[in-house]
């Protein structure tokens, strides 16, 4: 299914050194907010991608990410955290900033788009270990205010994305709001009134579709089930007990310092800051936090090891089905309770991805979370934006994998 494309409005952004350039009108509302129509796909292992330099071991990977750097559309930075027992690995290729040539810092705050879904499905599973959630039980029970049609919906269905809600990332009224103010500052928990008015689109459980309805819908029962605000959740739940001293869930548009510029990249135009371009709140449990490559490997070490929950939920987490994450992650995908497993040619690693306009995120560790690596990039990928390049970088995830696990690169 081809995504629907608007041109998105000019709004003016700061950068560290003052200059506001202006967000290009090509890029697509619906790929921005990592759009849902692709979810199913690409399963298969990435093939060798053009480019992508031989040989083994961390040389390797950082030549790949120079010559990703190097290549035209691709991002102006990247960063990799790899951490097995010891201290972290950083490799990195560009610059945090392209007027100042600041070196990206493992401590730089970024958006992490679709990752977020990491977050609420910890904290739907925390709530579940605790009794406070049922993994079948359903939106009737949770939120009666949501429509008759979307009742039988369970927070199971939600977290693997079989629910068939349909997505209000892709509602007209939604794009043409964003369209008119991308800083607009909508009220998060308002958001599937944009799509109460729709049928399901499928019988829930019978197929997988990412939706980005789905999390928005796991925020909001889990705050019905304890009373308390989901950003209050996030930080007793996961923040705390992780260490995570530096990830928030802001509503507006504005980035923390120090932060990772993101760019749009479309040659031959010169890259544009897009950073703090769109508010946070149009996306909020689905795509919202605001976080750091440190804490982000904190985070996956623990998420993907079960810390924060119980073992027979772990067990539930990781039924896995098929399906992709968004963009598709290394290797082959298939989908857990808010989690995907990527079985590469070196092993199996567990995590997410995610984009949003100028941020593309992968995040995993192994089954254990001994093993973990972030990936980090400051463009926006995906397979509307530039298939190819997409298909490079998984590529190059993959071997980022092999390098985590001590296997061959290609």
């Amino acid at each position: 299914m081809p995504l629907l494309s608007r041109p998105v409005p000019r709004p003016r952004v700061r950068t560290g050194a003052g200059r506001r350039p202006r967000l290009p009108l090509r890029l697509s509302l619906v790929a921005l907010l990592g759009a849902s129509c692709l979810g199913g796909l690409l399963h298969a292992p990435a093939a060798g991608a053009a480019g992508a330099s031989g040989g083994g071991g961390e040389r390797a990977l950082q030549r790949q990410l120079d010559e990703l750097v190097a290549t035209p559309g691709g991002p102006p930075g990247v960063i990799v955290v790899l951490q097995r027992d010891g201290a972290p690995r950083v490799l990195r290729a560009g610059v945090a900033d392209l007027e100042s040539g600041r070196p990206i810092e493992p401590d730089d705050h970024m958006r992490i788009a679709s990752t977020a879904k990491a977050f609420s499905g910890a904290v739907a599973l925390r709530l579940v270990q605790q009794g406070a959630l049922d993994l079948d039980g359903t939106i009737g029970r949770t939120l009666p205010r949501l429509p008759r049609a979307w009742r039988s919906v369970t927070l199971r269905q939600l977290l693997n994305h079989t629910s068939g809600l349909p997505d209000y990332s892709e509602d007209p009224e939604f794009l043409d709001l964003l369209q008119e103010d991308p800083r607009r500052t909508f009220d998060p928990r308002r958001l599937l009134d944009f799509v109460t008015d729709e049928p399901l689109r499928f019988r829930p459980g019978s197929q997988y579709r990412y939706s980005n309805s789905d999390n928005i819908a796991v925020a909001l029962m889990a705050e019905a089930a304890t009373g308390r605000p989901y950003e209050d959740l996030l930080r007793r739940i996961v923040y705390r007990p992780l260490g995570l001293r530096d990830t928030s869930l802001p509503l507006g548009y504005e980035m923390p310092e120090p932060y990772m510029h993101g760019y749009a990249v479309e040659p031959p135009a010169p890259p544009e800051d897009v950073s703090e371009a769109l508010s946070a709140s149009g996306v909020w449990s689905s795509g919202g936090i605001v976080s750091t490559p440190h804490d982000m490997t904190r985070f996956i070490r623990g998420y993907a090891a079960g810390e924060l929950t119980s073992s027979e939920v772990l067990r539930e987490q990781r039924r896995w089905i098929e399906g992709a994450s968004e963009p598709a992650g290394p290797g082959r995908n298939t989908a857990g309770l808010g989690i995907f497993r990527y079985d590469t040619r070196c092993g199996v690693v567990l995590g997410h991805t995610g984009n949003f306009p100028g941020y593309t995120q992968l995040i995993a560790a192994t089954p254990d979370g001994r093993k973990s690596l972030t990936f980090s990039l400051t463009t926006q990928v995906n397979r509307t934006l530039d298939p190819d390049l997409l298909e490079r970088l998984r590529t190059i995830e993959e071997n980022a994998v092999c390098t985590l696990l001590g296997g061959h690169h290609r």
